[in-house]
């Protein structure tokens, strides 16, 4: 497999400790990318779901070590805890083989951009009337996953490239998408009250990057279902990286006051082996 090379990672909602953390793509996408930057964006480990039942296997192992490697190689690695892990947030401000805990953190760009990366479930409070948000931590949630399992693991017997249905329903249903971007704005607004160019977060499992006027908003993703991630490259534009579908980039952005469409071809990765 031939290496990926990049200046920074950002992941967030893998959620290890659980079944439905998709550890396996995680740990193929941390050994074929090679950065200087990595931040955890929150929710690496699911605490809420791992005190009723724990499911740990090798590949959730696997990936610890990678990025406890990654670390020792000179990766400057940087874990801000999420609201499922949030009991690791006590520990902000020391360092563990290397890695960095921070309950957030600013990330400068190669082309000069400020971002204030945070988990993101700061913003519950202004959209505390967020229905998608308690859906997403509800056992409807649940559900959703096992059925989208099963239905994926059909579509690949099949030979189907993989379909999310949660992902499908926030995209749909008018009421979450109009949740989705109550949060979007409430992200967009805290990275203007701090005099910065973006904000980038994780927690709603539903990645993106988008210009909300002068501000630019990522959304990391999750490693449930989606397995994406935000990586930057060396001239500091911004790409989402897919690794469910196993090559395909989108939503590349310039610097905010710049324009350019976001590209039509898709810059491909390699596949998986």
């Amino acid at each position: 497999m031939t290496a990926m090379h990049c200046r920074s990672i950002f992941l967030s909602d893998v959620h290890l400790g659980t079944r439905q953390s998709r550890a396996d793509y995680l740990l193929d996408f941390l050994e074929s990318a090679h950065c200087d930057h990595l931040y955890l964006v929150g929710d690496i480990f699911d605490l809420w779901s791992m005190r009723r039942s724990v499911h740990w296997d090798a590949d959730h192992s696997a990936v610890i070590q990678s990025i406890l490697d990654k670390s020792q190689a000179g990766t400057r690695v940087t874990f801000i805890p999420g609201n499922h892990d949030e009991a690791l947030r006590a520990f902000a401000g020391t360092e563990f083989q290397g890695v960095r805990i921070q309950r957030e953190a600013e990330h400068r760009t190669a082309d000069g951009r400020r971002f204030l990366v945070s988990h993101g479930d700061e913003f519950d409070a202004c959209v505390k009337h967020n229905r998608l948000v308690k859906w997403l931590g509800d056992g409807a949630y649940q559900v959703l996953l096992r059925l989208n399992h099963r239905y994926n693991d059909w579509r690949r017997y099949m030979g189907r490239p993989y379909w999310s249905l949660s992902g499908h329903l926030k995209t749909r249903v008018s009421r979450a998408r109009e949740h989705i971007r109550r949060y979007e704005n409430a992200a967009a607004r805290r990275a203007r009250e701090h005099q910065l160019d973006g904000y980038i977060c994780g927690h709603i499992h539903k990645a993106g990057i988008e210009s909300l006027e002068d501000v630019l908003y990522c959304n990391t993703g999750d490693w449930v279902e989606h397995c994406t991630a935000l990586v930057e490259d060396f001239e500091g534009s911004l790409r989402l990286v897919h690794w469910s579908d196993h090559s395909r980039t989108e939503a590349l952005h310039p610097a905010p006051g710049t324009a350019a469409p976001v590209p039509t071809d898709p810059v491909h990765l390699p596949a998986l082996g």
